[in-house]
Order: structure tokens, then C-alpha cells, then sequence
């Protein structure tokens, strides 16, 4: 090869390095607003949180930007088209939650200072569908799909490419090659013992929605992802208590609790009818979305005393939907597969052997302050019990709530959880919600089972 022959092939190399890197997909980063505001008087909430979740909805409205710029889309250009005007609208709608809260309150200091979002370039590419280190425990290595890879034939969706983003190779391990690591308090005495469960049944009735009713009450899509239910048969964004105390439900035991959760789906090319729609597709969540082969809800006690009763339309929220990018304090949802439980991922997908199915499980706070049914933050009201299993101190001990999903996926097989577009279908970025709408005599017996040792529902 001459030099100029040498010289044209490295610049040549270098410009498809450019164009690669031009044209890999985007991460938007933005302060979490809401992890904040821990403290919003009451007569604030409700215009406070429409504007939180006006924030999610200009990040995602800004990744659709993102997609109409292709190519287009240098830095320059990312940041006078993207980043601008987005940091321009957080800004305004940042204005306009001080002036709500300054209204009835103390205005909160430095909110101006999460109104700038920064932009990172993926520079992992996606798995490929080929070698022998792609195939899930029992499968052919010939025949499966990378852990990770985009599946075959999925269209992109118009939330900035974010179905090629996610998940990646790297966000599966094979749960035999995970070390057991499940640690548990040691029973005291006076442990209550017993457990109460709700059988409501896998969502039979295809009850989805991108709502969050928590979180972004009144607001349609409020989630950016699509969320499965049980229980309450009513519930969605526009779902007033009133509503969830007279709706019908799928437990056979007239438990009118909410319980909800981000559902999974299977990247396999095949989408569901949400494809062109809020929540699904134009949100970055394409696939086919799986039921669930069991769902056990299960209420237990403390491992150092008894449990006090739930106040009615108490709401809890375990994990943390933006955890990939607000870190994992706050993280909580655990992968496992059936046969191996001994051993929990946060922020893996695990690859289970064949004839195992994966497990999802959403262990809640079991501490309540005694005094509030919510937060502004929808935190600070509940907490864990301490390392000893006993509460922290201002708190009491109220049944468990564990939520335990199971699905049948095939060795080989690419799954994962809906999410934030920004979030990148991160395991990590798993959560539970839950709204306790028992009534006081089922909430009565169900902590007198607890309490007594006994096992019931």
C-alpha cells in the first residue's frame, strides 16, 4: 500500500469514526427535580406535581428532537436545537413551582440550578447477535440473541432511538454465576411471624397504562412507560380516592389495593399495538409485553415486633424509576430466577437456565411515620426498617408488602423493563407502587394473621 493510499484509508477510518460517533444514540441527563422537594405544603401539591411531571414530558418531547436531527445532530447543534431550549422550558416551569410554593410558603432555594441538562453520547455499541458467548445458559449458542442486543427487525421509536440503546449485553449475567448474597435479620421473641396474601390475579383484563396516579396525578402518560396492574380495576391517572374505595377489583378476597409496576417486554421484533403511542413506542418502549406467570402479593411482619395497621390510601413507592441516572440510593427492585432466590441483582438482568423462570421482586418499606398517607417526595413518609429489622426512630412497624412476579421467558430470549426514554431500559430503574384500599376489617384481620403467626389468604 503507497502512503497515499495508507493516508487515505486512516482518514477515511477517522471519518466513519466521526460519523459513528455523530450518529450514536443520546442520553439526556436532567437534575431530578422531584427528589428535592421533600417538603411541599399541601395545598401546593397539586400544581406542583402537574409541573414535575411537565418536566418528564419536555425531556422526552427533547428526544423526539433529538431523532428529527439524524445526522444533523453535532454538538452545535445539539446545543442550540436540544439543550437550549430545553434547559429554557425547565427554567419557566422551575419559576413556576417556586411561585406556586412561595404562594402558600417558604419558596425552596437553588431550584434555578436544575434547569440545566447535559447530553452524553452512547459509545457502547449494541451486542451483536452473533457468538457463542450470546446464548443464555440452555440455549444454542447458533440460534439466540445477544443479551443486550437490539432485537432483529424492531423498529426504532421516535423517542431518540432509544429501543437501539438498551438493554445492552452488559445488563445480563448468568445467575449461576452470581454468588448467593441474601441476608436476613435475625428473629427476635417477639417477631411477628405470619404473612396475609392477596390473590389478585396476572392481569388477565390487559389493564395497562402509562399513568403514574402517585407520582403524576390528573396527568395522562405521567409515567412515559407502560405499567401493569392488579387489584383496582379503576386506576389511572385521573383516579380519585373516592374512585379506588368504589371500584370493582380482580382479588378474590375484595382487596381494593392498587399494585402496579413497569411491565417487561420481549425484544424479539414483534410489537405490541402501543407502538405509535404515549408510553409505548413513541416513549422508546417497543416489544411484546409479557404476562406475568405467577403474581404473589404478600404482606409479612417485622422480624423484632408487631405490626400496626396501614391507614387507608396509604401510597408507597419502592425502587426508583430514574435510577440510572439519579444513582441507585434509592434503588430497590431485585431480579432473581426461580430456583436460585438466594441470590438477588439490582442492577443486572439475570439469564436463567432452562425450565427457571425470572423473577421480579419489589419488597417495600415497612416503616410509616404514623401521621401521613404521602409525601411531596413520596419518600420521606415511609422508610426500611433498619439492618436489625427494627424501625427508625418516629416510625412504626406496618405489614410488608412484597410483590413477586414471575415470567416464563425462553433461554436465548431479549426482555426488558419499560422506562423513562432517558433511563435505557436499565434493570436498575425497576419499581413497585402500591395504595393500600383494603377495607379496615380486611386491613384488621390481615394484621391479626401477622401478628398471631398464622398464614393466611
Amino acid at each position: 500500500m503507497t502512503d497515499n493510499n495508507a493516508s487515505a484509508s486512516r482518514e477515511s477510518a477517522k471519518s466513519a469514526r466521526q460519523l459513528a460517533a455523530a450518529q450514536a444514540p443520546m442520553t439526556i441527563n436532567c437534575p431530578d427535580v422531584a427528589v428535592r422537594l421533600s417538603s411541599v405544603p399541601q395545598e401546593a401539591r397539586p400544581t406542583v406535581d402537574n409541573e414535575l411531571a411537565q418536566l418528564d414530558t419536555q425531556v422526552a418531547d427533547a428526544y423526539g428532537q433529538l431523532a428529527a436531527g439524524g445526522a444533523k445532530a453535532d454538538q452545535n447543534w445539539v446545543r442550540a436545537r436540544v439543550l437550549d431550549p430545553l434547559s429554557s422550558q425547565r427554567r419557566s416551569t422551575l419559576d413556576r413551582i417556586a411561585a406556586e410554593i412561595d404562594r402558600v410558603s417558604t419558596s425552596p432555594e437553588g431550584l434555578d440550578s436544575l434547569a440545566s441538562c447535559t447530553v452524553k453520547r452512547d459509545d457502547v455499541a449494541p451486542a451483536s447477535a452473533s457468538g457463542a458467548d450470546a446464548a443464555a445458559p440452555g440455549a444454542p449458542a447458533s440460534s439466540a440473541p445477544a443479551p443486550g442486543a437490539s432485537a432483529p427487525g424492531a423498529s426504532a421509536p421516535a423517542a431518540g432511538g432509544q429501543a437501539q440503546t438498551g438493554p445492552r449485553r452488559s445488563d445480563f449475567v448468568d445467575i449461576r454465576k452470581v454468588r448467593p448474597n441474601v441476608a436476613n435479620p435475625r428473629l427476635q421473641p417477639n417477631a411477628s411471624r405470619g404473612t396475609f396474601k392477596s390473590r389478585c390475579g396476572r392481569n388477565e383484563n390487559k389493564h395497562f397504562n402509562p399513568d403514574n396516579v402517585i407520582v403524576a396525578p390528573g396527568v395522562s402518560n405521567g409515567a412515559h412507560h407502560m405499567h401493569d396492574y392488579v387489584g383496582n380495576l379503576e386506576t389511572d391517572a385521573f383516579s380519585s380516592n373516592d374512585d379506588l374505595a368504589t371500584a370493582e377489583t380482580t382479588c378474590t378476597n375484595g382487596d381494593r389495593s392498587t399494585h402496579y409496576w413497569p411491565v417487561l417486554r420481549l425484544r424479539n421484533g414483534k410489537n405490541e399495538g402501543d407502538v405509535n403511542l404515549p408510553g409505548g413506542g413513541q416513549d422508546g418502549n417497543v416489544g411484546r409485553i409479557l404476562q406475568p406467570a405467577s403474581v404473589q402479593l404478600t404482606f409479612r411482619g417485622s422480624p423484632v415486633g408487631k405490626v400496626t395497621a396501614m391507614p387507608t390510601f396509604l401510597r408507597i413507592i419502592t425502587g426508583d424509576a430514574k435510577a440510572f441516572t439519579n444513582g441507585t440510593a434509592n434503588a430497590n427492585a431485585s431480579w432473581s430466577c426461580t430456583g436460585f432466590e438466594n441470590r438477588q441483582l439490582k442492577d443486572k438482568y439475570p439469564l436463567c437456565p432452562r425450565g427457571s423462570n425470572v423473577v421480579r421482586t419489589f419488597k417495600f418499606q415497612s416503616c410509616w411515620d404514623g401521621q401521613n398517607t404521602d409525601s411531596a417526595n413520596h419518600r420521606t413518609h415511609v422508610a426500611f426498617a433498619q439492618a436489625n429489622g427494627s424501625c427508625p426512630k418516629g416510625f412504626r412497624a406496618i405489614p410488608q408488602l412484597v410483590q413477586r412476579v414471575t415470567y416464563k421467558i425462553s433461554p436465548g430470549s431479549v426482555f426488558a423493563v419499560d422506562s423513562f426514554p432517558e433511563q435505557l431500559h436499565k434493570p436498575v430503574t425497576d419499581h413497585g407502587d402500591f395504595i393500600n384500599v383494603m377495607s379496615s376489617s380486611l386491613m384488621r384481620n390481615a394484621v391479626s394473621c401477622i401478628n398471631n403467626g398464622r398464614r393466611c389468604g
